[in-house]
Protein backbone atom coordinates (compact mmCIF):
# COMPACT_ATOMS: atom_id res chain seq x y z
CA UNK A 1 0.00 0.00 0.00
CA UNK A 2 1.43 3.67 -1.15
CA UNK A 3 2.64 5.21 2.33
CA UNK A 4 3.02 9.52 2.35
CA UNK A 5 7.15 9.18 3.97
CA UNK A 6 9.29 11.83 5.36
CA UNK A 7 12.97 9.94 4.65
CA UNK A 8 16.60 11.20 5.16
CA UNK A 9 15.42 14.53 6.24
CA UNK A 10 18.24 15.95 8.77
CA UNK A 11 17.85 18.30 11.56
CA UNK A 12 20.27 19.41 14.14
CA UNK A 13 20.13 18.69 17.55
CA UNK A 14 18.50 21.70 18.05
CA UNK A 15 15.29 20.61 15.51
CA UNK A 16 16.82 23.13 13.08
CA UNK A 17 15.94 21.73 9.23
CA UNK A 18 17.70 24.56 7.79
CA UNK A 19 19.83 27.34 8.31
CA UNK A 20 18.83 31.09 8.37
CA UNK A 21 19.17 33.50 4.78
CA UNK A 22 18.77 30.77 2.08
CA UNK A 23 20.24 31.90 -0.88
CA UNK A 24 21.43 30.92 -4.55
CA UNK A 25 24.77 30.84 -2.63
CA UNK A 26 23.26 29.41 0.84
CA UNK A 27 20.33 26.91 -0.75
CA UNK A 28 20.83 25.08 2.85
CA UNK A 29 20.40 28.24 4.69
CA UNK A 30 23.96 29.61 6.62
CA UNK A 31 25.45 26.44 8.55
CA UNK A 32 22.81 24.41 6.73
CA UNK A 33 25.59 22.17 5.15
CA UNK A 34 26.55 20.76 8.03
CA UNK A 35 23.28 18.91 9.07
CA UNK A 36 23.82 16.52 6.26
CA UNK A 37 27.56 15.94 6.60
CA UNK A 38 26.39 11.99 7.28
CA UNK A 39 24.87 11.60 3.78
CA UNK A 40 27.63 13.13 1.64
CA UNK A 41 30.36 10.41 1.95
CA UNK A 42 27.53 7.31 1.94
CA UNK A 43 28.04 4.87 -0.87
CA UNK A 44 24.10 6.33 -2.11
CA UNK A 45 24.79 9.97 -2.22
CA UNK A 46 28.76 9.40 -3.78
CA UNK A 47 26.91 7.57 -6.73
CA UNK A 48 24.00 9.60 -7.52
CA UNK A 49 26.35 12.17 -8.14
CA UNK A 50 28.27 10.10 -10.95
CA UNK A 51 31.18 9.15 -8.86
CA UNK A 52 32.34 6.02 -7.77
CA UNK A 53 33.21 4.52 -4.10
CA UNK A 54 31.82 6.20 -0.87
CA UNK A 55 30.97 4.40 2.44
CA UNK A 56 28.90 2.07 3.58
CA UNK A 57 27.32 0.85 7.07
CA UNK A 58 24.47 2.75 9.02
CA UNK A 59 24.68 5.80 7.50
CA UNK A 60 24.30 4.32 3.56
CA UNK A 61 21.83 1.69 5.18
CA UNK A 62 19.57 4.79 5.84
CA UNK A 63 20.16 6.83 2.79
CA UNK A 64 19.46 3.56 0.12
CA UNK A 65 16.46 2.96 2.30
CA UNK A 66 14.99 6.53 1.46
CA UNK A 67 14.62 5.79 -2.17
CA UNK A 68 13.20 2.61 -2.01
CA UNK A 69 9.74 2.43 -2.98
CA UNK A 70 9.37 5.90 -3.87
CA UNK A 71 6.98 6.76 -7.19
CA UNK A 72 6.95 10.26 -6.97
CA UNK A 73 8.21 13.32 -4.57
CA UNK A 74 6.67 16.47 -3.26
CA UNK A 75 9.08 19.61 -2.90
CA UNK A 76 8.16 22.96 -1.98
CA UNK A 77 9.31 25.66 -4.22
CA UNK A 78 12.46 26.33 -1.90
CA UNK A 79 13.66 23.46 -3.01
CA UNK A 80 13.39 23.07 -6.62
CA UNK A 81 14.92 26.48 -6.80
CA UNK A 82 16.01 30.12 -5.10
CA UNK A 83 13.51 32.25 -7.49
CA UNK A 84 10.66 34.43 -5.82
CA UNK A 85 6.95 35.52 -6.79
CA UNK A 86 6.23 34.93 -10.30
CA UNK A 87 8.93 32.80 -12.86
CA UNK A 88 10.49 35.55 -15.17
CA UNK A 89 11.25 32.57 -17.61
CA UNK A 90 11.79 29.00 -17.81
CA UNK A 91 15.40 29.21 -18.06
CA UNK A 92 15.80 27.60 -13.96
CA UNK A 93 15.52 24.24 -14.30
CA UNK A 94 16.48 22.57 -10.56
CA UNK A 95 19.42 22.61 -8.41
CA UNK A 96 20.85 19.36 -9.70
CA UNK A 97 21.42 20.01 -13.41
CA UNK A 98 19.75 17.87 -16.63
CA UNK A 99 19.40 14.24 -14.42
CA UNK A 100 18.47 15.29 -10.77
CA UNK A 101 19.00 12.58 -8.90
CA UNK A 102 14.50 11.92 -8.35
CA UNK A 103 14.23 9.53 -11.43
CA UNK A 104 10.13 9.95 -11.37
CA UNK A 105 7.32 12.54 -10.93
CA UNK A 106 8.08 15.59 -8.41
CA UNK A 107 5.21 17.68 -7.62
CA UNK A 108 6.76 21.42 -7.00
CA UNK A 109 4.24 23.66 -5.03
CA UNK A 110 4.00 26.78 -6.05
CA UNK A 111 1.74 29.84 -6.47
CA UNK A 112 2.75 31.04 -9.46
CA UNK A 113 1.89 28.15 -12.74
CA UNK A 114 4.55 27.10 -14.75
CA UNK A 115 4.45 24.27 -17.92
CA UNK A 116 5.78 20.86 -16.77
CA UNK A 117 9.69 20.06 -17.22
CA UNK A 118 10.71 17.21 -18.05
CA UNK A 119 14.54 15.94 -17.36
CA UNK A 120 16.71 13.31 -17.73
CA UNK A 121 16.55 10.23 -16.05
CA UNK A 122 13.16 9.99 -15.73
CA UNK A 123 12.50 12.95 -13.46
CA UNK A 124 9.67 15.30 -14.36
CA UNK A 125 8.38 18.67 -12.71
CA UNK A 126 5.24 19.50 -12.36
CA UNK A 127 3.97 22.70 -10.16
CA UNK A 128 0.89 22.71 -8.52
CA UNK A 129 -0.74 25.96 -7.54
CA UNK A 130 -3.87 24.20 -6.03
CA UNK A 131 -2.03 23.59 -2.56
CA UNK A 132 -0.99 20.62 -0.68
CA UNK A 133 -3.70 18.05 -1.03
CA UNK A 134 -3.92 18.81 -4.64
CA UNK A 135 -0.41 17.96 -4.99
CA UNK A 136 -0.82 14.72 -2.83
CA UNK A 137 -3.67 13.29 -5.00
CA UNK A 138 -1.63 14.17 -8.27
CA UNK A 139 1.59 12.72 -6.88
CA UNK A 140 -0.20 9.24 -5.67
CA UNK A 141 -1.85 9.06 -9.39
CA UNK A 142 2.22 9.17 -10.59
CA UNK A 143 3.28 7.12 -7.88
CA UNK A 144 0.76 4.38 -8.95
CA UNK A 145 0.87 2.18 -5.60
CA UNK A 146 4.50 3.26 -4.75
CA UNK A 147 5.32 5.40 -2.13
CA UNK A 148 4.97 9.12 -1.42
CA UNK A 149 8.03 10.73 -0.61
CA UNK A 150 7.91 14.35 0.86
CA UNK A 151 11.22 16.07 0.33
CA UNK A 152 11.16 19.10 2.12
CA UNK A 153 11.76 22.22 3.05
CA UNK A 154 10.81 22.14 6.89
CA UNK A 155 7.44 24.01 5.85
CA UNK A 156 6.44 21.65 3.19
CA UNK A 157 6.69 19.46 5.92
CA UNK A 158 4.76 21.08 8.35
CA UNK A 159 2.17 21.99 6.29
CA UNK A 160 1.81 17.90 5.80
CA UNK A 161 2.65 16.93 9.20
CA UNK A 162 -0.62 19.65 10.42
CA UNK A 163 -2.96 18.33 7.97
CA UNK A 164 -2.25 14.52 9.12
CA UNK A 165 -1.22 13.46 5.73
CA UNK A 166 1.99 11.56 6.88
CA UNK A 167 2.80 8.55 7.52
CA UNK A 168 6.12 8.34 8.36
CA UNK A 169 9.33 9.77 9.29
CA UNK A 170 12.78 9.26 9.02
CA UNK A 171 15.00 11.80 10.26
CA UNK A 172 18.53 11.90 10.46
CA UNK A 173 19.55 14.15 13.68
CA UNK A 174 23.33 15.45 13.01
CA UNK A 175 25.63 16.67 16.21
CA UNK A 176 25.43 20.20 15.42
CA UNK A 177 23.82 23.20 16.52
CA UNK A 178 22.23 25.81 14.67
CA UNK A 179 20.75 28.79 17.18
CA UNK A 180 18.31 29.97 14.29
CA UNK A 181 17.08 28.98 10.91
CA UNK A 182 13.82 26.67 10.13
CA UNK A 183 12.82 24.72 13.01
CA UNK A 184 10.89 21.63 12.21
CA UNK A 185 8.61 21.09 15.34
CA UNK A 186 7.84 24.52 16.94
CA UNK A 187 4.80 24.74 18.43
CA UNK A 188 3.87 20.64 17.23
CA UNK A 189 2.64 17.89 20.31
CA UNK A 190 3.85 15.44 18.67
CA UNK A 191 2.46 12.55 20.38
CA UNK A 192 -0.65 14.26 20.88
CA UNK A 193 -0.89 14.20 16.99
CA UNK A 194 -0.49 10.50 16.72
CA UNK A 195 3.30 10.03 16.60
CA UNK A 196 5.52 7.15 17.85
CA UNK A 197 8.87 6.88 17.82
CA UNK A 198 9.56 3.01 16.36
CA UNK A 199 13.29 2.91 15.51
CA UNK A 200 16.55 4.18 16.77
CA UNK A 201 20.32 3.98 15.20
CA UNK A 202 22.96 5.50 15.61
CA UNK A 203 26.18 6.22 14.10
CA UNK A 204 29.41 8.99 14.65
CA UNK A 205 27.88 11.00 11.88
CA UNK A 206 23.66 11.01 13.10
CA UNK A 207 20.98 9.44 15.44
CA UNK A 208 18.58 7.96 13.09
CA UNK A 209 15.23 8.31 14.29
CA UNK A 210 12.30 6.34 12.21
CA UNK A 211 9.03 8.08 13.79
CA UNK A 212 5.48 6.53 12.54
CA UNK A 213 1.91 7.99 13.10
CA UNK A 214 -0.69 5.89 14.75
CA UNK A 215 -4.16 6.36 12.95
Amino acid sequence: MSRVKVAAFSISVDGFGAGPSQSLDEPLGVGGKRLHEWAFPTRTFTRMFGAEGGSTGVDDRYAARSFEKVGAWILGRNMFGPVRGPWPDESWRGWWGDNPPYHVPVFVLTHHPRAPLQMEGGTSFHFVTEGIEAALAQAKAAAAGRDVRIGGGVATIRQYLLAGLIDEMHLAVSPTLLGTGEALFAGLDLPAMGWRVTQTETSPQALHVVMTLER
